[in-house]
C-alpha cells in the first residue's frame, strides 16, 4: 500500500493503564482516528469483559477494528496486519492521523517488525501436531516449544493452541525456531515515522486500577453477557471465551467455582497478564514512556515529533 502522510501514533502499555482514554484525548487534539489493537475487542458481542468503549462515549471519533469478527472465527496477527493497514490507508485518505492503541504485543510486533509468511503452511507437520495435541494434550507440545524456541514460548499464552502448533509446525519443517524467522522479516510501516507512546504507572496503582475495572465489569453484568452469548449459540470453545474473565465465568456457570472465586481469579489473571505485557514492551525499542496522568507531557512530545517530521 502507498501512503502519502507517513505519521503513525502508537499508544501501548499494560492492561488498565489508561490507553483508551489517552487515545481519545490524542484523537481530539491531533485530528486522528483510532485503530484497536486488542485481540479480544475485535469480537462481536464480547463487550463488557473486554472493556470496549461504548459508541456513545467515543466522542464521534471513528474507532476501527472493534466488533468486526464473529466469535467462532480465529483472528490472527496476520489478520490484524491486513486490516490495520487497510484502516491506516482509509484514515490517511481523510488526511487524519492514525492512532493504534492496545495491549496485544504480538499484533504490534507483527505490524512494526514483520510477519512470518502465513501462506507457508506445512500441512504434514500441522496434521501430526493436531493429532499429538488431541492424544497427549497441549501441555506436552508446550514443553517441546519451550525447548526449541524459548523466546516465542514466553510470548504466548499457555493455552494458545493455534500459536503453539504453528510455532512447532514451522520448527519441524524448517529446523529453525519461529522467533529466528521473525529476525528476517520487514516492517509493514518501515517508511513511517512511528511515534511510540508507552503508558506506565507504579505497580500498586496499576493493580488498584485492575481491581476497580474487574469489579466494574462484574457489576455491569458480565455474567449476564456470557449467558446471553451462550444462549445465542456461541460455543464455549470459541476463541474469545479463552480470554481472562470469560473463561472464569464459564467455570462459574458450569458450577466448577463460585462467583467470588471467578472474580478473584479474574483479578489475579489480569495482574499476571499486565506483568507479561510490561516485560514484552520493555523489550520493544523506541518507546517514550509517560504516566497516564501526565497528558500535558504526552501532548507536547507528540506535537514536537510531528513538527520535526514535517521539517524533514
Amino acid at each position: 500500500m502507498e501512503f502519502k502522510d507517513k505519521n503513525l501514533l502508537v499508544i501501548l502499555g499494560p492492561t488498565c493503564v489508561g490507553k483508551s482514554a489517552t487515545a481519545l484525548k490524542c484523537a481530539r487534539d491531533f485530528n486522528a482516528e483510532i485503530i484497536n489493537c486488542d485481540s479480544m475487542q475485535v469480537y462481536q458481542g464480547f463487550d463488557i469483559g473486554t472493556d470496549k468503549i461504548p459508541p456513545e462515549n467515543r466522542e464521534n471519533i471513528p474507532h476501527h477494528l472493534i466488533s468486526i469478527i464473529k466469535p467462532s472465527t480465529q483472528f490472527t496477527a496476520a489478520d490484524f496486519v491486513k486490516k490495520s493497514l487497510e484502516a491506516i490507508q482509509s484514515i490517511q485518505k481523510r488526511k487524519k492521523l492514525p492512532i493504534i492503541t492496545g495491549g496485544t504485543g504480538l499484533y504490534l510486533k507483527a505490524l512494526l517488525n514483520g510477519l512470518y509468511p502465513e501462506k507457508e503452511t506445512h500441512h504434514t507437520q500441522r496434521s501430526q501436531l493436531e493429532k499429538e495435541a488431541d492424544e497427549f494434550g497441549l501441555e506436552k507440545l508446550r514443553r517441546e516449544l519451550k525447548k526449541v524456541d524459548p523466546e516465542y514460548h514466553d510470548k504466548i499464552g499457555k493455552n494458545d493452541r493455534l500459536r503453539i502448533i504453528r510455532a512447532l509446525e514451522v520448527y519441524r519443517a524448517t529446523k529453525k525456531p519461529l522467533s529466528e524467522h521473525f529476525l528476517n522479516t520487514t516492517s509493514f510501516v518501515e517508511d513511517f515515522d512511528v511515534i511510540k507512546i508507552g503508558l506506565i504507572t507504579d505497580r500498586k496503582s496499576l493493580y488498584q486500577r485492575i481491581e476497580n475495572r474487574v469489579d466494574r465489569m462484574f457489576e455491569k453484568g458480565m455474567v449476564k453477557e456470557v449467558q446471553a452469548l451462550l444462549e445465542s449459540g456461541v460455543k464455549e470453545d470459541s476463541p474469545p471465551f479463552r480470554a481472562i474473565g470469560y473463561k472464569h465465568i464459564l467455570k462459574f456457570l458450569n458450577n466448577e467455582i463460585t462467583l467470588k472465586q471467578a472474580i478473584r481469579s479474574t483479578k489475579k489473571s489480569t495482574r499476571h497478564y499486565a506483568k507479561r505485557q510490561i516485560t514484552w514492551f520493555n523489550k520493544m525499542e523506541g518507546i517514550k514512556w509517560f504516566s497516564p496522568y501526565d497528558y500535558k507531557s504526552i501532548k507536547q512530545y507528540i506535537s514536537d515529533r510531528l513538527k520535526k517530521w514535517k521539517k524533514q
